[in-house]
Protein backbone atom coordinates (compact mmCIF):
# COMPACT_ATOMS: atom_id res chain seq x y z
CA UNK A 1 0.00 0.00 0.00
CA UNK A 2 2.66 2.39 0.64
CA UNK A 3 4.64 1.70 -2.11
CA UNK A 4 1.48 2.46 -4.32
CA UNK A 5 1.46 6.19 -2.46
CA UNK A 6 4.77 6.76 -3.73
CA UNK A 7 4.54 5.21 -7.37
CA UNK A 8 1.54 7.39 -8.00
CA UNK A 9 2.98 10.70 -7.84
CA UNK A 10 6.13 9.86 -9.22
CA UNK A 11 3.89 8.69 -12.28
CA UNK A 12 1.59 12.14 -12.36
CA UNK A 13 4.93 13.88 -12.43
CA UNK A 14 6.53 11.90 -14.48
CA UNK A 15 3.66 12.21 -17.08
CA UNK A 16 3.38 16.21 -16.69
CA UNK A 17 7.30 16.56 -17.98
CA UNK A 18 6.81 14.38 -20.80
CA UNK A 19 3.83 16.42 -21.97
CA UNK A 20 5.98 19.96 -21.21
CA UNK A 21 8.78 18.29 -23.26
CA UNK A 22 6.90 17.12 -25.98
CA UNK A 23 5.03 20.87 -25.88
CA UNK A 24 8.49 22.46 -26.07
CA UNK A 25 9.87 20.30 -29.13
CA UNK A 26 6.66 20.90 -30.68
CA UNK A 27 6.81 24.53 -30.36
CA UNK A 28 10.97 24.55 -31.55
CA UNK A 29 9.32 22.42 -34.82
CA UNK A 30 7.13 24.98 -35.54
CA UNK A 31 9.22 27.75 -34.86
CA UNK A 32 12.22 26.15 -37.42
CA UNK A 33 8.99 25.47 -39.77
CA UNK A 34 8.03 29.18 -39.41
CA UNK A 35 11.70 30.41 -39.83
CA UNK A 36 11.91 28.72 -43.42
CA UNK A 37 8.73 29.19 -44.55
CA UNK A 38 8.38 32.34 -46.65
CA UNK A 39 5.50 34.89 -47.20
CA UNK A 40 3.17 33.31 -50.08
CA UNK A 41 0.20 35.63 -50.25
CA UNK A 42 -1.86 38.34 -48.20
CA UNK A 43 -5.45 37.67 -47.69
CA UNK A 44 -7.52 41.11 -46.91
CA UNK A 45 -10.75 40.44 -45.25
CA UNK A 46 -12.89 43.87 -45.08
CA UNK A 47 -16.45 43.27 -43.61
CA UNK A 48 -19.04 45.61 -43.78
CA UNK A 49 -20.69 47.95 -46.51
CA UNK A 50 -18.74 50.62 -45.77
CA UNK A 51 -16.08 51.77 -48.20
CA UNK A 52 -13.01 54.33 -46.66
CA UNK A 53 -10.90 51.26 -47.53
CA UNK A 54 -10.70 49.22 -50.11
CA UNK A 55 -7.81 45.91 -51.01
CA UNK A 56 -5.83 48.66 -52.73
CA UNK A 57 -6.02 51.03 -49.91
CA UNK A 58 -5.04 48.67 -47.49
CA UNK A 59 -2.14 47.07 -49.61
CA UNK A 60 -0.72 50.64 -49.75
CA UNK A 61 -0.51 50.67 -46.21
CA UNK A 62 0.83 47.57 -45.85
CA UNK A 63 3.36 48.14 -48.99
CA UNK A 64 2.08 44.65 -50.35
CA UNK A 65 2.07 46.25 -53.84
CA UNK A 66 5.67 46.75 -54.04
CA UNK A 67 6.71 42.90 -53.34
CA UNK A 68 7.87 43.76 -49.73
CA UNK A 69 6.10 41.07 -48.03
CA UNK A 70 5.47 38.59 -50.72
CA UNK A 71 8.93 36.10 -51.41
CA UNK A 72 10.30 37.29 -47.89
CA UNK A 73 10.74 35.10 -44.63
CA UNK A 74 8.30 35.42 -42.27
CA UNK A 75 10.75 35.33 -39.97
CA UNK A 76 11.85 38.63 -41.49
CA UNK A 77 8.38 40.27 -41.37
CA UNK A 78 7.39 42.12 -38.55
CA UNK A 79 3.33 41.08 -38.05
CA UNK A 80 3.11 43.71 -34.94
CA UNK A 81 4.29 46.66 -37.03
CA UNK A 82 2.13 45.66 -39.64
CA UNK A 83 -1.00 45.52 -37.32
CA UNK A 84 -0.33 48.93 -36.18
CA UNK A 85 0.10 50.56 -39.42
CA UNK A 86 -3.57 49.49 -39.82
CA UNK A 87 -4.60 50.86 -36.10
CA UNK A 88 -2.78 54.21 -37.17
CA UNK A 89 -5.29 54.46 -40.01
CA UNK A 90 -8.23 56.86 -39.03
CA UNK A 91 -11.13 54.60 -40.82
CA UNK A 92 -9.81 51.62 -39.24
CA UNK A 93 -11.54 50.47 -35.91
CA UNK A 94 -9.87 47.60 -35.35
CA UNK A 95 -7.59 45.15 -36.88
CA UNK A 96 -5.67 41.94 -36.85
CA UNK A 97 -2.69 40.47 -38.99
CA UNK A 98 -1.70 36.68 -38.36
CA UNK A 99 0.36 34.18 -40.41
CA UNK A 100 -1.14 30.45 -40.68
CA UNK A 101 1.11 27.52 -41.40
CA UNK A 102 1.00 27.70 -45.10
CA UNK A 103 2.72 30.84 -45.19
CA UNK A 104 0.18 33.14 -46.16
CA UNK A 105 -0.67 36.15 -44.13
CA UNK A 106 -4.00 36.74 -43.37
CA UNK A 107 -5.05 40.10 -42.39
CA UNK A 108 -8.75 41.20 -40.75
CA UNK A 109 -10.01 45.23 -40.79
CA UNK A 110 -12.68 46.60 -39.31
CA UNK A 111 -13.76 50.12 -40.46
CA UNK A 112 -15.57 52.92 -38.10
CA UNK A 113 -19.26 53.49 -38.63
CA UNK A 114 -19.99 57.00 -39.00
CA UNK A 115 -23.58 57.38 -37.75
CA UNK A 116 -23.41 61.59 -38.03
CA UNK A 117 -21.44 64.26 -40.48
CA UNK A 118 -20.84 67.35 -38.47
CA UNK A 119 -20.30 71.06 -39.89
CA UNK A 120 -18.98 73.76 -37.04
CA UNK A 121 -19.50 77.10 -37.18
CA UNK A 122 -15.75 77.23 -38.40
CA UNK A 123 -16.58 75.71 -41.60
CA UNK A 124 -15.00 72.16 -40.42
CA UNK A 125 -16.66 69.02 -41.79
CA UNK A 126 -16.08 65.58 -40.41
CA UNK A 127 -17.96 62.46 -38.71
CA UNK A 128 -18.71 61.14 -35.98
CA UNK A 129 -18.88 57.66 -35.28
CA UNK A 130 -20.93 54.96 -33.55
CA UNK A 131 -19.09 54.94 -29.91
CA UNK A 132 -18.90 58.68 -30.66
CA UNK A 133 -15.20 59.62 -31.97
CA UNK A 134 -14.58 62.39 -34.37
CA UNK A 135 -13.03 61.17 -37.93
CA UNK A 136 -11.83 63.03 -41.04
CA UNK A 137 -13.88 62.49 -44.60
CA UNK A 138 -12.91 60.50 -46.80
CA UNK A 139 -11.80 61.10 -50.43
CA UNK A 140 -12.60 57.66 -51.54
CA UNK A 141 -16.69 57.18 -49.87
CA UNK A 142 -19.08 59.33 -48.75
CA UNK A 143 -21.33 58.07 -46.06
CA UNK A 144 -24.82 58.61 -46.56
CA UNK A 145 -25.84 59.83 -42.49
CA UNK A 146 -27.83 62.32 -40.38
CA UNK A 147 -26.10 65.65 -40.72
CA UNK A 148 -25.78 68.58 -38.21
CA UNK A 149 -24.47 72.31 -38.83
CA UNK A 150 -25.45 75.39 -37.41
CA UNK A 151 -23.75 77.26 -34.09
CA UNK A 152 -21.32 74.78 -32.99
CA UNK A 153 -18.32 74.86 -31.36
CA UNK A 154 -16.57 71.41 -31.56
CA UNK A 155 -13.26 71.79 -32.96
CA UNK A 156 -11.39 69.23 -35.59
CA UNK A 157 -7.76 68.20 -35.14
CA UNK A 158 -7.91 66.08 -38.52
CA UNK A 159 -7.56 63.05 -36.40
CA UNK A 160 -9.61 60.52 -34.40
CA UNK A 161 -10.93 62.33 -31.14
CA UNK A 162 -13.49 61.95 -28.43
CA UNK A 163 -15.89 65.08 -28.19
CA UNK A 164 -14.71 67.97 -25.91
CA UNK A 165 -18.12 70.05 -25.97
CA UNK A 166 -21.68 69.17 -23.77
CA UNK A 167 -23.28 70.65 -26.57
CA UNK A 168 -21.53 67.78 -29.00
CA UNK A 169 -22.32 64.91 -26.91
CA UNK A 170 -26.10 65.72 -26.78
CA UNK A 171 -26.08 65.80 -30.34
CA UNK A 172 -24.34 62.31 -30.73
CA UNK A 173 -26.88 61.39 -27.72
CA UNK A 174 -30.00 62.56 -30.30
CA UNK A 175 -28.63 61.28 -33.81
CA UNK A 176 -27.80 57.60 -31.70
CA UNK A 177 -31.16 57.72 -30.49
CA UNK A 178 -32.80 58.29 -33.88
CA UNK A 179 -30.52 56.10 -35.87
CA UNK A 180 -31.90 52.61 -33.27
CA UNK A 181 -35.49 53.78 -34.36
CA UNK A 182 -36.81 52.87 -37.54
CA UNK A 183 -39.73 55.71 -37.86
CA UNK A 184 -37.60 58.65 -36.69
CA UNK A 185 -34.46 57.78 -38.86
CA UNK A 186 -37.00 57.79 -41.94
CA UNK A 187 -38.72 60.69 -40.85
CA UNK A 188 -35.39 63.14 -39.58
CA UNK A 189 -33.48 64.44 -42.21
CA UNK A 190 -31.32 67.07 -40.45
CA UNK A 191 -30.22 68.66 -37.25
CA UNK A 192 -29.84 72.14 -36.52
CA UNK A 193 -28.40 74.47 -33.77
CA UNK A 194 -29.91 77.34 -33.09
CA UNK A 195 -28.39 80.85 -31.88
CA UNK A 196 -29.67 79.30 -28.49
CA UNK A 197 -27.35 76.50 -28.92
CA UNK A 198 -30.71 74.01 -28.83
CA UNK A 199 -31.42 71.39 -31.13
CA UNK A 200 -33.59 71.78 -34.08
CA UNK A 201 -35.09 68.89 -36.11
CA UNK A 202 -36.08 69.51 -39.92
CA UNK A 203 -37.99 66.64 -40.50
CA UNK A 204 -38.46 65.06 -44.31
CA UNK A 205 -42.32 65.43 -44.32
CA UNK A 206 -43.50 68.90 -43.37
CA UNK A 207 -42.25 72.34 -43.66
CA UNK A 208 -41.84 72.56 -39.88
CA UNK A 209 -39.33 72.60 -37.51
CA UNK A 210 -38.91 70.18 -34.08
CA UNK A 211 -37.71 72.18 -31.57
CA UNK A 212 -36.42 69.39 -29.33
CA UNK A 213 -34.38 71.96 -26.90
CA UNK A 214 -31.44 69.32 -25.19
CA UNK A 215 -30.85 65.57 -25.43
CA UNK A 216 -32.46 65.05 -21.84
CA UNK A 217 -35.42 62.34 -22.06
CA UNK A 218 -35.22 61.56 -25.49
CA UNK A 219 -37.73 58.43 -25.26
CA UNK A 220 -40.73 60.92 -24.07
CA UNK A 221 -40.32 63.79 -25.56
CA UNK A 222 -40.48 61.86 -29.07
CA UNK A 223 -43.24 59.38 -28.14
CA UNK A 224 -45.40 62.95 -27.48
CA UNK A 225 -43.60 64.09 -30.95
CA UNK A 226 -45.26 60.58 -32.09
CA UNK A 227 -49.02 61.13 -30.31
CA UNK A 228 -48.74 64.63 -32.03
CA UNK A 229 -48.16 63.31 -35.20
CA UNK A 230 -50.82 60.90 -35.22
CA UNK A 231 -53.63 63.13 -33.66
CA UNK A 232 -53.27 66.81 -34.73
CA UNK A 233 -51.36 67.04 -37.90
CA UNK A 234 -53.90 64.62 -39.77
CA UNK A 235 -56.50 67.50 -38.57
CA UNK A 236 -54.61 70.37 -39.50
CA UNK A 237 -52.47 69.69 -42.31
CA UNK A 238 -48.88 68.99 -41.98
CA UNK A 239 -48.05 72.39 -43.27
CA UNK A 240 -50.30 74.13 -39.74
CA UNK A 241 -47.64 74.52 -38.34
CA UNK A 242 -44.02 76.17 -38.44
CA UNK A 243 -42.76 75.17 -35.65
CA UNK A 244 -43.70 72.32 -33.04
CA UNK A 245 -41.58 72.77 -29.71
CA UNK A 246 -41.04 69.35 -27.77
CA UNK A 247 -38.26 70.52 -25.47
CA UNK A 248 -40.64 70.80 -22.49
CA UNK A 249 -41.64 67.56 -20.30
CA UNK A 250 -44.33 65.98 -21.33
CA UNK A 251 -45.23 68.68 -23.30
CA UNK A 252 -46.04 69.66 -26.99
CA UNK A 253 -46.56 73.20 -28.54
CA UNK A 254 -47.31 73.77 -31.77
CA UNK A 255 -46.73 77.33 -33.33
CA UNK A 256 -49.36 78.11 -36.10
CA UNK A 257 -47.71 79.07 -39.45
CA UNK A 258 -49.08 82.77 -40.00
CA UNK A 259 -48.33 83.30 -43.31
CA UNK A 260 -49.72 80.00 -44.64
CA UNK A 261 -53.40 81.11 -43.09
CA UNK A 262 -52.90 84.52 -44.41
CA UNK A 263 -52.21 82.52 -48.14
CA UNK A 264 -55.08 80.55 -47.37
CA UNK A 265 -57.75 83.59 -46.19
CA UNK A 266 -56.18 85.46 -49.62
CA UNK A 267 -56.97 82.12 -51.96
CA UNK A 268 -60.50 82.01 -50.36
CA UNK A 269 -61.32 85.72 -50.76
CA UNK A 270 -59.44 85.43 -54.23
CA UNK A 271 -62.04 82.47 -54.92
CA UNK A 272 -64.93 84.47 -53.85
CA UNK A 273 -64.32 87.56 -55.67
CA UNK A 274 -63.86 84.77 -58.71
CA UNK A 275 -67.37 83.44 -58.39
CA UNK A 276 -68.88 86.74 -58.17
CA UNK A 277 -67.53 88.39 -61.14
CA UNK A 278 -68.61 85.83 -63.12
CA UNK A 279 -71.92 85.59 -61.66
CA UNK A 280 -72.55 89.40 -62.65
CA UNK A 281 -70.94 88.89 -66.03
CA UNK A 282 -73.42 85.80 -66.37
CA UNK A 283 -76.49 87.95 -65.51
CA UNK A 284 -75.15 90.55 -67.74
CA UNK A 285 -75.03 88.40 -71.16
CA UNK A 286 -78.44 86.64 -70.27
CA UNK A 287 -80.30 90.38 -70.11
CA UNK A 288 -78.39 91.48 -72.85
CA UNK A 289 -78.66 95.00 -71.24
CA UNK A 290 -75.26 95.41 -70.50
CA UNK A 291 -76.33 96.56 -66.77
CA UNK A 292 -74.59 96.00 -64.09
CA UNK A 293 -77.01 94.07 -60.92
CA UNK A 294 -75.61 94.36 -57.57
CA UNK A 295 -75.45 90.92 -56.18
CA UNK A 296 -75.31 90.51 -52.07
CA UNK A 297 -74.12 87.67 -50.23
CA UNK A 298 -75.23 87.00 -46.64
CA UNK A 299 -73.11 85.95 -43.54
CA UNK A 300 -73.87 82.12 -44.84
CA UNK A 301 -72.97 82.49 -48.51
CA UNK A 302 -76.14 82.52 -50.28
CA UNK A 303 -76.24 84.57 -53.06
CA UNK A 304 -79.10 87.01 -54.21
CA UNK A 305 -79.70 89.60 -56.90
CA UNK A 306 -81.15 93.07 -56.11
CA UNK A 307 -83.42 94.51 -58.10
Amino acid sequence: MFKKRIWKPLLIGFGWFVSLAGLVVLMSFIEVKKAELVCKKVNVYIPGNQYFLDRQEVDNILQTTSHSLIGRRLENIDIHALENKLKHNPFVEYAKVYVDMDGVIQVEVSQRHPILRMMNRFDQDFYIDQHGLKMPLSQNFTARVLAVNGYIDELFANKVDSLRTPLAKEIYKTADFIRKDSLWDAQISQIYINQNHEIELVPRVGNQRILLGNADSLAIKFANLKVFYKQALPLVGWDAYKLINIKYYNQVIGVRNETLIDSLKHRKQFMADSVKKATIKAFKDSTGTGDITPILQDNKGNTSIKN
